[in-house]
């Protein structure tokens, strides 16, 4: 109901009346929680969705965005169709996205191959027929454009209103003209969402509050990563060539000049993403700011309207009849923030949805089920609010947004790492990294060494083929193979441990054995509690020193921090004996790896460094010249080699001894490119490329790292029942018969045409001398040397399954 009776209790209280918040009230519902309420302080709808464009389309970059827009769509539809309240949807319009570069169109062809496999079909098309499909457009500096059938825009208004209707008639609450003025979070983790209404009493808080998200989160003690920018658009005048067609002309993106066209009844929408934009409400909202604008300025978007006018010709001869200019809201790399709010327990949001009509049910249904059944369907990693840590303040996600904004329709290449809010994390070594010629990328906002430039002017031509950097990182890599490397790992997750139940906890989230000898390192997998993979951890047990008492340090990938802190401490009981410290920020770590580093180790650090003094997965406690370090014998690289930890004031100092000590030696830097082109040969993954929620650790290749029969621990139960039921897909690694371009993440696998898989990882290895990729496809086909195709750049190419790991399987070079 609708009512100016509110309740004062509810399990769950979503705020905001926008289509974040109602499609997650709606999907709420859907998964038969119906003792749920909105809170909306002005009209639904009366931020930025009232004067949204609502282009509905199924572009995004990644499978899991492909769904949830799919899941809105499909959604969108049945709202259309309903006769009791139908909604205007035009669906089926159709869609181009230009280019006029062949690594654009290489993009979209790698694209429409990542989308065949979640069941959505794109089609690359040629210049002429774009000028078919969209009758107002020149083709004159045009290579042609991805083709999206499904392109369509939808009425807000009643969108919104039609999934609060549904929620309603679930059992939902709705509670227009009701300003929330505080939250109160109890020791129970239950909340009070205080109104000038009354207070409510919830289990769940879901901040849904579009561009005053941040009034939200300031009054549960957070600051989310969401800026706002204006967003101009115009409505044209009627145009006699769009009656003349005979049919609805179809939505136009051009990364070419920065702007976006549909049609509006007899005329054209045209928006814009000029160059000279800006930031909105950085200083603060006036309250009254609600069904509002900013001010028009056209002058803004010149340039852009000049690009649109050579485009489509007919602009220059067609009045303008209205000019919308309001916020919209962006996130750091554009994505928006679905899930639990970092640091918090039962709080959630669904906020920075800059495209959110066209994907906001899809993220209403995700955000639904990870706060009905913990998790959704898809791994949600690429819309997850603790992808991004500490650094992600609003005055850097200003800047990205600009960035992001002036290159709406440009999407990322592989490898590309753009300016804007750079450097912002870096280490006392990242001017002498640069200054020694690295190439700089960026981790969880941390630099960190990419490759080292073969000459000061060499620049990296960027797109989805093999180009100048191979023979760069094959360099790299023979010198670690043959001699010795060492790079710097920033920004690495390091939690340190302490108390007498630390092994015992850690036991219980691990699915197998966990190390418990002093001096000794392991490897661990955490599962969620339905048995799916949720992460992975290395465990070093650190006798006690003069350092400290015992300790165990769990580290795991940079991006990582704030999940996994989230998802220990959620974890730990009240009568565990546990204390969990960061040190994230106050180490970094210096990677020696080759069959020399045990040479370069012993000169810059006192003690026996041998083999049997010192093997593989142990840990000691040393000085690297004068500087204090953690040593772990570990290796993501297939080699010999050394993680050296090092507090951050004394890195300076390790890394002068280590470059002194590595001289007689030929001690080479290298860069991630590289690490990444080893990890494949040996068979190691990466979490969130391989290591994912969507699958079991039995169907990832990890079985080593499974004991069914040890007591319990998460996920166990789950696991069991999935081992019954047999693997759903399998983690093979592929040889790609290719050497013109790697196999993108995304990428479809196929057999006699059919997909049976979708590529996770690929590069070039250049020890074995192979293109390899790792997938997950169907058992069936999970078999060494099963014959498939592979989608490079859209096209098949002959591949086949291999044992993994193909480098050293016996490791005896690790363990040397």
């Amino acid at each position: 109901m609708d009512t100016d009776d509110m309740r004062d209790q509810a399990r769950v209280v979503v705020i905001g009346g926008g289509i974040a918040g109602c499609s997650a009230l709606y999907h709420l519902t859907q998964e038969g929680w119906t003792d749920v309420m909105l809170i909306e302080r002005d009209e639904l709808t009366s931020g930025t969705t009232w004067h949204s464009a609502a282009q509905v389309t199924n572009f995004g970059m990644t499978q899991t965005m492909v769904g949830l827009k799919t899941h809105s769509i499909n959604l969108y539809k049945e709202l259309r169709d309903d006769p009791e309240y139908p909604v205007g949807y035009n669906h089926g319009d159709g869609g181009i996205r230009l280019a006029n570069t062949q690594a654009q169109m290489d993009g979209y062809r790698q694209f429409a191959s990542m989308a065949a496999g979640m069941g959505v079909e794109f089609e690359v098309i040629d210049a002429a027929e774009c000028g078919r499909r969209h009758p107002l457009i020149s083709t004159d500096n045009l290579l042609g454009a991805l083709w999206d059938p499904s392109d369509g825009h939808i009425d807000p208004a009643q969108l919104c209103q039609a999934l609060a209707r549904r929620a309603r008639l679930a059992g939902a609450e709705v509670n227009r003209h009701t300003p929330v003025t505080g939250l109160t979070q109890h020791p129970d983790s239950t909340w009070t969402v205080h109104t000038e209404k009354g207070d409510v009493t919830c289990e769940i808080v879901v901040n849904a509050g579009g561009y005053r998200c941040n009034e939200i989160g300031a009054m549960m003690g957070v600051q989310h990563p969401v800026a706002s920018m204006e967003h101009q658009y115009f409505l044209t005048e009627d145009i006699p060539a769009i009656a003349e067609a005979g049919h609805r002309i179809p939505l136009l993106r051009c990364p070419i000049s920065g702007y976006y066209s549909r049609q509006e009844k007899g005329g054209l929408l045209l928006g814009f993403y000029e160059q000279d934009c800006r930031t909105w409400g950085m200083d603060g909202i006036d309250p009254k700011f609600t069904n509002a604008l900013c001010p028009d300025d056209l002058d803004r978007v010149t340039d852009v309207l000049e690009g649109a006018f050579e485009r489509m010709p007919v602009l220059m001869e067609t009045g303008i009849r209205e000019v919308v200019n309001g916020p919209i809201t962006y996130t750091i790399d554009g994505a928006p923030l679905v899930g639990p709010i970092p640091g918090k327990r039962n709080a959630f949001c669904i906020i920075g949805l800059r495209a959110g009509l066209g994907e906001g049910g899809g993220h209403g249904w995700l955000l639904a089920q990870q706060i009905v059944h913990g998790e959704a369907q898809y791994d949600t990693w690429v819309i997850d609010p603790r992808r991004f840590t500490g650094h992600a303040t609003v005055e850097l996600t200003a800047l990205k947004a600009i960035e992001d904004y002036q290159n709406e329709f440009r999407f990322h290449f592989p490898h590309e790492h753009r300016t804007a809010g750079r450097p912002m994390k870096t280490t006392p070594l990242t001017s002498t990294f640069v200054a020694e010629g690295a190439e700089m990328d960026i981790v969880n906002g941390w630099e960190r060494i990419d490759y080292i430039k073969p000459s000061p002017d060499f620049e990296e031509t960027l797109g989805f083929r093999f180009n100048e950097l191979k023979d760069v990182v094959a360099d790299e890599v023979k010198a670690i193979a043959n001699g010795v490397g060492m790079t710097e790992v920033s920004g690495f997750n390091r939690f340190e441990l302490t108390g007498k139940d630390v092994h015992s906890f850690l036991d219980r989230m691990m699915c197998g054995t966990v190390t418990k000898r002093w001096g000794r390192v392991g490897l661990g997998y955490l599962l969620n509690a339905h048995g799916m993979l949720k992460g992975e951890a290395t465990i070093a047990n650190i006798p006690a020193s003069d350092r400290g008492g015992n300790r165990v340090w769990y580290g795991s990938a940079a991006a990582s921090e704030f999940h996994d802190m989230d998802w220990l401490k959620t974890h730990l009981r009240e009568d565990e004996d546990v204390a969990i410290r960061s040190l994230t920020n106050a180490q970094t770590i210096l990677v020696l790896a080759g069959p020399k580093s045990r040479d370069v180790l012993s000169a810059a650090a006192r003690g026996d460094w041998s083999r049997d003094a010192f093997p593989w997965l142990s840990v000691r406690e040393a000085h690297i010249g004068i500087a204090p370090a953690t040593v772990l014998g570990i290796s993501f690289s297939g080699e010999l080699a050394y993680e050296i930890h090092v507090p951050n004031e004394s890195l300076s100092a390790a890394y002068a001894a280590l470059r002194k000590a590595g001289e007689p030696f030929g001690l080479r830097l290298f860069g991630s490119r590289a690490v990444e082109s080893m990890r494949l040969e040996k068979g190691f993954l990466h979490w969130k490329a391989e290591i994912l929620t969507e699958f079991d650790p039995f169907e990832t290749g990890l079985d080593r790292f499974v004991r069914m029969e040890k007591g319990d621990f998460i996920g166990k139960a789950a696991l069991s029942e999935r081992v019954a039921r047999g693997p759903h897909r399998k983690l093979v690694t592929i040889v790609v018969d290719t050497e013109e371009a790697p196999a993108h993440g995304g990428a479809s696998v196929r057999s006699d045409g059919r997909i049976i898989g979708t590529v996770t990882s690929g590069d070039w290895g250049h020890r074995v001398g192979l293109n390899l990729a790792y997938a997950f496809v169907e058992p069936s086909f999970a078999a060494v040397d099963t014959d498939l195709t592979v989608d490079v750049i859209g096209d098949p190419v002959a591949a086949r399954v291999i044992e993994s790991g193909p480098y050293d399987p016996a490791y005896e070079r690790i363990r040397a």
